[in-house]
C-alpha cells in the first residue's frame, strides 16, 4: 500500500472521509505538494531514514508528511480534510502539529510523541525532539509567541514560550526552559528561566 492508499484508507476509517475529499486528495495537486515538501523537508537531515521514498510506516517521516498534507488542504480551502489530517497526525504519533502554523522548508524530528508545535515563527533547519514545547505566554499584558531562529535544535522536553527569541545555531538542551528571554546565536543553554546557563555553541 503505497502513501496515498494509506492516509486516504486511515482517513476513511477513523475520520469517515467523504468520497468527495478523497477525490480532493487524489486529484487535487495536494497530495504531490505535500509529498514534494516532505521530501525537502526531510533530505535536509541525513540520516538512516530517509533515502528518497516516504513511508508511511516510519513515524517520523509519516508525521512530517501528514503536517504538510494538512497545511495544503488548509491553505487551498479544504478545511474539513485538514481537521482530519491533523488529527490522524495526534492519533497516530502523538505530536501537535498544527495545520495553520508555518513550519519552515526544512524541519524534521526524532521520536515527536508528546511534543507541541504551538504558534510563532520557525527558523529553516529546525529539529525537535520528543515532549518539546514551543508556545504562547503572557508578558506586559500581552499574549506573545517565540521567534526561532536557524538551525535550531530542541533536544526533549525543552520548552520556548512567550516573549523569547532563540538565536541562529542554538542548541536547547534537555529539560531546558526558556520563557520571555533573548537566546544569542551560537549557544547552547541549559537549566530553567531566570537562572539560564548559556555556553557558546562552537559547532557551525
Amino acid at each position: 500500500m503505497n502513501i496515498l492508499d494509506t492516509v486516504i484508507h486511515q482517513l476513511y476509517h477513523i475520520f469517515l472521509l467523504t468520497d468527495e475529499e478523497k477525490d480532493v486528495l487524489q486529484n487535487g495537486g495536494v497530495f504531490r505538494e505535500a509529498e514534494k515538501r516532505a521530501s525537502i523537508a526531510l533530505s535536509a537531515f541525513p540520516g538512516k531514514y530517509y533515502s528518497g521514498e516516504l513511508n508511511p510506516y516510519n513515524g517520523v517521516m509519516y508525521c512530517n508528511f501528514l503536517y504538510w498534507l494538512s497545511h495544503y488542504t488548509y491553505i487551498n480551502g479544504y478545511i474539513n480534510i485538514s481537521d482530519k489530517i491533523y488529527s490522524l497526525n495526534k492519533v497516530l504519533h502523538g505530536v501537535e502539529l498544527f495545520y495553520e502554523i508555518k513550519l519552515p522548508s526544512h524541519w524534521s524530528c526524532e521520536h515527536p510523541l508528546g511534543s507541541v508545535m504551538g504558534r510563532g515563527e520557525y527558523g529553516d533547519y529546525f529539529f525537535f525532539y520528543q515532549g518539546c514545547t514551543v508556545g504562547a505566554s503572557w508578558h506586559k499584558d500581552k499574549l506573545l509567541h517565540p521567534i526561532i531562529g536557524n538551525h535550531v535544535t530542541m533536544y526533549s522536553n525543552s520548552k520556548v514560550l512567550g516573549c523569547s527569541h532563540i538565536g541562529n545555531n542554538t542548541i536547547l538542551s534537555a529539560n531546558s526552559y526558556v520563557i520571555n528571554e533573548n537566546i544569542p546565536d551560537n549557544s547552547i543553554v541549559f537549566g530553567q528561566s531566570p537562572h539560564l546557563v548559556i555556553k557558546e555553541n562552537i559547532k557551525n
